[in-house]
């Protein structure tokens, strides 16, 4: 079974993406903020796909208040094998994408709030047959 975890900070869109990957690509999903949580997930070789909110307000690593850009960085390091991350973001301008995807390593990045449910699915599970 498809495993995504889904790191996001607020309430309403963790449901939003929670939901819409468990009945439109039949994945679990764990939704968590903590570096220490991902890192765990990912070390366990169990991750399919990470969708990762690039603006996390209680994210904490090593001390030290950290975003999805650090998070992802985080991953590349930690993860054996590729695990694709989708970046959401609530502040994409023009080339804002290509700079987040160059820093952070990410796959591709999502504009929140996320209006169309099926384009967002069909791209969660493009991600992660193309990783499989």
């Amino acid at each position: 079974m498809r495993h995504v975890l889904v790191v996001e900070d607020d309430v309403h869109n963790a449901t939003l993406f929670r939901k819409i990957l468990e009945k439109r690509t039949g994945s679990q999903v764990t939704v968590t903020e903590d570096p220490e949580v991902v890192l765990e997930h990912i070390r366990s070789g169990n991750v399919t796909l990470v969708v990762l909110d690039v603006a996390l307000r209680n994210s904490v690593w090593q001390g030290k208040p950290v975003g999805g850009v650090e998070i992802c960085r985080l991953i590349r390091a930690e993860s054996r094998k590729h695990v694709p991350v989708l970046l959401a973001t609530a502040h994409a301008m023009r080339g804002d994408a290509e700079k987040l995807l160059g820093d952070s390593g990410a796959d591709d990045y999502v504009s929140k709030p996320i209006v169309d449910h099926e384009q967002f699915a069909q791209l969660a599970v493009g991600m992660m047959e193309r990783a499989a």
